[in-house]
Order: C-alpha cells, then structure tokens, then sequence
C-alpha cells in the first residue's frame, strides 16, 4: 500500500479526520474552515482522493497532501491509513467510491448526501443527479442527510438532516446551492456530535446522548 497522507504534528487531544473527496473539495474547505472558526473541535488528519482532482489542489493549500487511490480500498487498507494518520473518524465528501469499511471503524464512517434519505439515494445518485431527480419527483422538500456509511449505498443510519423548500422557479444549480449551504452547517455538527461520544446507534438510528 502507498504510504498514508502526509499530516504534519497532530495535536494532542484533537481528534483527527481522514477526508474522502473526488471532486471539487468545498466539503473539505467547509470542514476546515469549521475548525479555524472552532465550530468544530477536530483537525484534518489526511485526505484521500480517488483520483486527481481539484480537492487535491485545496488539500494542499491547506498544508496537507492528499493521497491518490483509484477505485474501492481494501478495508484493511483504509484502516491502515487511518491508523496511521492518527484519524478518529473516516469522512466521506464528495467521494464516489464505495467504501469498505473496516471492521474497527464500523460506527466511525460518515457521509453527507444532498437529499432527505432514503429518498433519492443509492448507487449513482450523486451531485446533480440529485437534484434533477428531486425536481422531476415534484418534491416540495429537498434538504441533506449526514448518515453511517454501512455495506449499502445510503442506506445507513441517519445522523441528522437538515430540509429545506423547493422553489417552483427552482433549477438544479440553484437547489444544489441552497441544499449545499445546509450541508455546511449540518456536517461539523453532526461530526461533532459523534465525536463527543453522545451519540448511540439504535436499529437504523442515531441517538443523541449516552447510552442508558
């Protein structure tokens, strides 16, 4: 296996994110920018692309240096890299691959879709894809849903979701944006969340708090 993503000194106490990305990179930026603006307590432990794209470009303006790995990792793999990278959670944004989660992270894999699940979710259902859908459907809501990534695409348990109106005048791009805004304030506090601990999972649900 390549070696793990380059992560300089990682700070005691913080926990770290592996960062999954195959596109643009604004989740990442979203999620960096939530910890300079200390929304979320955590740092970027690395990030892993599945192929050059621009999120590499935006990893390394953040000083970290992404690793490219085409096609599905290994779980071992993958938890070998998190291990190494000192990562606590496995963050999945705008990463298209499906993911083999390791056994010693079941529970510790998130992903963030652009719609209300499980509604519109499964294999291929990405990006505009999306959105087209919901508006060919004639929904009146669209929103995110931060959920586990499991052995099935979207079908994990539900974190948390945020909704919002769709417009009559509305086009793919501009319920991408409003959808999108939702995103960047659902992810860091749903990762904060399973951070903390306060968080269990009950059958297909994620509950707030301590287990009884």
């Amino acid at each position: 296996m390549p070696e793990p993503p380059s992560i300089g000194d990682p700070t005691p106490g913080v926990p770290g994110l592996l960062v999954l990305l195959s596109g643009s990179g604004r989740t990442l930026v979203n999620l960096a920018q939530a910890i300079a603006q200390a929304h979320l307590r955590a740092r970027i432990a690395g990030v892993i692309a599945s192929r050059v794209c621009a999120g590499c470009d935006r990893a390394r303006e953040l000083g970290i240096q992404p690793l490219v790995l085409p096609g599905v990792i290994p779980g071992n793999d993958l938890a070998q890299a998190a291990g190494s990278a000192g990562a606590s959670l496995i963050v999945l944004a705008g990463y298209l691959q499906r993911v083999d989660v390791p056994a010693n992270f079941a529970g510790r894999v998130v992903n963030i879709h652009p719609a209300l699940l499980p509604s519109f979710g499964g294999k291929g259902m990405y990006g505009d894809h999306v959105h087209r859908a919901v508006l060919s459907a004639g929904c009146k809501v669209s929103g995110c849903t931060v959920h586990l990534v499991d052995a099935e695409y979207d079908r994990g348990p539900i974190v948390a979701q945020r909704a919002c109106e769709v417009f009559d005048n509305d086009t793919p791009a501009s319920l991408a944006a409003r959808v999108f805004a939702l995103e960047c304030e659902a992810y860091p506090a749903a990762i904060s969340l399973l951070l903390s601990g306060c968080a269990r999972v009950v059958g297909q649900r994620v509950l707030a708090g301590a287990p009884a």
